[in-house]
């Protein structure tokens, strides 16, 4: 009864006041520190109603922050809710890591309402303030410590060199930019094939980096004349080689021949042009999908690593490596933004098979890692990432669905089953690798002896690849002879 007396109390009480828009979200904030402090006095200006904020540390029970008291605990969340009639979470926990913000997370979404956080940590470091509310996104929901890099190290490598990236206005290509940015290049080379791209990350660099001199190029990685001719031009020291095509079914079906001549020739192209033109470091941005590849996109990107690793015997003044790693969140082509725009469709929510798994990375981890490579990086080697543990991806379109407010009644998941080329697993490492630590926690090398391979798949490729298109069937046929039993494709 006194329950029901509260809520009674509480729509008259709100009846009262002018019915604004806003009066309706009535939140209770996840976390007592010093974001939420900043969170209440921003928010309370635009209208919302902090009912109150529930931590796990007993000494803040009881205490007012910013005028709102902390009501309780995170596993109160569900109780108080449903007493102060709640319309919305807010997790405010930017510093918390690993499990415990998981779990914030998970009992957030058990309620059923709809769920917002402050910026991250990286987020408000870049100048995003706590009051800028957000959606929860995939990548909060990893809960891996921050990567640790050696600062002092990269900017050793990079600072003051001319830098070069192809497919620079791509997802992980302008992750790089960014990255790279930060540690004062001489000067920053764009290379891009679509001109949008390329005029998007030339303005938010510009923006960012004003005193940054940036050198922007449209071109294509298939074009070795140009290659050289960019090249001989700039002088670049460092490269990191991140053009590819990576949607694994329209490179499986329709596109193999567009796939082996970007992916793998459009590597040597640009590898050769790093070599002729005396470049420090060359770096591959490769993938876990080369590992045992079941599809077209895979074996391109393996015989890829395989050029990488004849060039470094072929040009001893020039270091070349590549980077090896799963998927990274929110990039194009990535399930992230399709659940996405079903979920706001109303679903369902298509997965291809119940049991699919997949390693995930944030596109700034990955970027990050990238560049720490390239700077301990030596000749010759396969970097791999420490992706984690890997991610049921049913798994996480349940948390999609329940973080964006609505239940699995509301929207529902189907499984449409796997498509061409598409395995239930990917890995990191094949069984031949072998594998040594480095420095850095999150990076391990896997190094690439079979040269034999690579002298084969270089040979092939300036042969036969470059001379006439073939069907896919043909390609299928010619990477499943360069690769052996490495490549074994789907029917």
């Amino acid at each position: 009864m006194m329950r029901l007396g509260y809520r009674m109390l509480y729509e008259h009480m709100r009846g009262r006041i002018s019915g604004t828009a806003h009066e309706s979200q009535r939140v209770l904030v996840l976390g007592a520190g010093q974001a939420a402090r900043l969170l209440v006095a921003g928010i309370q200006h635009q209208g919302w109603v902090v009912v109150g904020l529930l931590d796990d540390d007993p000494a803040k029970r009881g205490l007012r922050i910013g005028g709102i008291p902390v009501l309780g605990t995170l596993d109160d969340l569900q109780r108080l809710a449903d007493l102060h009639g709640i319309t919305q979470v807010i997790v405010a926990m930017p510093s918390v890591q690993g499990a415990r913000r998981r779990r914030a997370f998970d009992l957030a979404a058990e309620t059923g309402l709809h769920v917002l956080t402050v910026p991250s940590s990286a987020e408000l470091l870049s100048g995003r303030r706590p009051e800028q509310l957000r959606d929860i996104e995939p990548e909060d929901l990893l809960g891996r410590e921050p990567v640790q890099l050696d600062e002092a190290g990269i900017s050793d490598a990079i600072g003051g060199k001319v830098v070069l990236i192809t497919g620079a206005g791509g997802s992980i290509g302008s992750e790089l930019c960014r990255q790279v940015a930060r540690f004062g290049p001489q000067r920053l080379v764009l290379y891009e094939q679509s001109e949008l791209a390329l005029y998007t990350i030339e303005q938010e660099l510009s923006e960012h980096f004003p005193h940054l001199p940036l050198l922007r190029l449209i071109g294509d990685v298939k074009d070795l004349a140009h290659l050289r001719q960019v090249f001989t031009r700039c002088r670049p020291q460092i490269v990191f080689h991140a053009a590819a095509y990576k949607h694994v079914p329209l490179m499986e079906e329709e596109n193999a021949w567009a796939a082996l001549r970007n992916n793998t020739l459009g590597t040597y192209h640009a590898a050769l042009a790093a070599a002729e033109s005396g470049a420090e470091r060359f770096v591959l941005i490769s993938t876990d999908k080369a590992v045992n590849p079941t599809n077209v996109m895979g074996a391109t990107k393996r015989a890829a690593e395989l050029v990488i690793s004849r060039m470094a015997g072929l040009h001893a003044g020039t270091r070349f490596m590549a980077v090896r790693f799963g998927n990274v969140l929110g990039s194009s082509g990535s399930v992230i933004p399709k659940f996405k725009e079903q979920i706001a469709k109303g679903g369902p929510v298509t997965v291809t098979h119940p049991e699919i798994t997949r390693y995930f990375m944030t596109i700034p981890e990955a970027a990050r890692l990238v560049v720490q490579a390239a700077a301990l990086g030596e000749t010759g080697q396969v970097y791999v990432l420490d992706m984690g543990e890997p991610v049921k991806i049913v798994d996480l379109a349940r948390d999609m669905i329940r973080l964006s407010g609505h239940s699995l009644d509301e929207i529902r998941i189907e499984f449409s089953g796997l498509r061409p080329g598409e395995k239930l697993y990917e890995e990191l490492l094949a069984d031949s690798d072998t594998t040594l630590p480095t420095a850095i926690a999150r990076l391990s090398i896997a190094k690439l002896d079979d040269a034999d391979s690579g002298r084969t798949v270089l040979s092939w490729l300036l042969e036969g690849a470059g001379a006439q298109a073939l069907a896919d069937a043909e390609v299928r046929s010619a990477l499943q002879e360069l690769l052996g039993t490495e490549f074994k494709p789907r029917s």
